[in-house]
């Protein structure tokens, strides 16, 4: 059903992660999936965004790609993918770009991705999941959190 799975990380939510855990495994399960996972950089490198405070030895942008590349083995671990079915990825730009480029790039089956409750905030001005639903060239299935935990 779904060969190739594209899983975008936020590696600064790992509650995020923490939701889309048993839904990328057990697709993956089902035909020995190759699970593709992908962080992304914003443009706009702060450190705030990868959750250093500010006085962080962070500098460059090859820094900041090492500590992303870094936390997404660590996230990619907690699944229960063999290594050998796993592929990171590290991009710059906008999240919502990077997703779809590169699940047209790996021709993916299926796109899995966390996303918190809609805020006032993310009804104005949108949100990463919204625009990969709306744009993807493939099914996506966007894993929220229970509202009765």
């Amino acid at each position: 059903m779904y060969k190739t799975i594209l899983v975008p990380v936020d590696i600064t939510e790992p509650e995020l992660t923490q939701q889309v855990i048993p839904h990328v495994n057990a697709l993956a399960r089902l035909e020995d999936s190759h699970v593709h996972f992908l962080a992304v950089i914003p443009s706009r490198a702060t450190y705030a965004a990868f959750g250093f405070a500010a006085t962080a030895a962070i500098e460059t942008k090859d820094e900041i790609i090492a500590v992303a590349t870094e936390g997404l083995a660590k996230a990619a671990k907690e699944f229960s993918v063999p290594e050998d079915r796993v592929t990171t990825h590290v991009a710059v730009g906008d999240p919502k770009d990077q997703i779809l480029e590169l699940a047209d790039a790996l021709n993916a089956e299926i796109i899995v991705m966390g996303s918190n409750r809609p805020s006032a905030i993310t009804y104005l001005l949108g949100s990463n999941a919204t625009a990969v639903v709306r744009h993807a060239n493939c099914p996506v299935l966007v894993v929220r959190e229970s509202a009765n935990p």
